[in-house]
């Protein structure tokens, strides 16, 4: 009976998607707008993604893309989730970059754009760069908040076990500090993508975003929908992709911990 209602649930939850993609092809027919140049319907949209999948356009605009976002995500990530639990862990650490971090955080990654233009000029190295400030800055703040958020009494019970303060920190604090820390990476996970895509439409001749400004400049609507379907559906991968990955991690070390 339960599997009966989660398949039911499963198909109740496309029904919403394919009323959306109804109206928009029927939409789309209807020539509501200049006929489909501006207004394509659904079917000439996927139509257009085989074709650009064929023939290898798609394909190597979009390994750019995602070769950026997994160097500038995994490098910031890294980065944020060991400069938080420092300053999760030492209040010396945080005392001393506590202050930094809270007056670069509010800057939009995207504000660093012109900056490092000039610094690093136009080049592979500009989108990591403001991948990684997206990822960063976010992760730091989570980590070390999760960090100094963990409950000091079983930090006190490991100690007068005789655990040493490395033990407590990878054994006790950082697997409880591990929702805070998937919270961060969740959030901008998606957001990522979205960074990327807008560095790629100002400066980058490869890439989705650059490909989204190519066909704006040629008025081709149906491949910017292309574009947009990708980034959304790249959004969602990763964004569910590290929600799998806290269920799994976070529960696999909360038993062990």
């Amino acid at each position: 009976m339960r599997r009966k209602t989660n398949k039911f649930q499963s198909a109740w939850g496309f029904l919403p998607v394919a009323v959306f993609v109804s109206l928009w092809e029927t939409i789309g027919r209807l020539d509501f707008f200049s006929g489909q140049l501006l207004f394509p319907p659904f079917s000439a949209v996927m139509e257009e993604f085989y074709h650009l999948t064929a023939n290898g356009v798609l394909g190597e605009n979009f390994i750019s893309s995602l070769t950026r976002v997994l160097i500038g995500l995994f490098s910031g990530s890294l980065a944020g989730i060991a400069v938080g639990i420092v300053m999760g862990w030492k209040d010396v650490a945080n005392k001393a970059f506590g202050p930094i971090i809270s007056l670069l955080f509010p800057i939009p990654a995207l504000g660093w754009l012109p900056l490092l233009m000039l610094w690093v000029g136009i080049n592979e190295m500009l989108p990591i760069l403001i991948i990684f400030i997206c990822s960063f800055f976010p992760v730091v703040y989570n980590t070390a908040t999760g960090i100094r958020n963990v409950d000091r009494s079983y930090i006190q019970a490991a100690e007068m076990l005789g655990a040493s303060h490395l033990r407590v920190l990878f054994r006790i604090i950082v697997p409880l500090a591990l929702p805070n820390i998937f919270t961060g990476l969740r959030l901008e996970a998606g957001m990522s993508w979205r960074v990327l895509i807008a560095a790629e439409m100002v400066a980058i001749p490869t890439g989705i975003g650059a490909l989204l400004m190519k066909a704006e400049s040629l008025v081709r609507v149906d491949i910017i929908l292309v574009c947009l379907i990708v980034l959304s559906i790249m959004c969602l991968i990763f964004e569910k992709g590290f929600a799998l990955a806290e269920r799994h991690i976070v529960g696999k070390w909360s038993i062990h911990a």
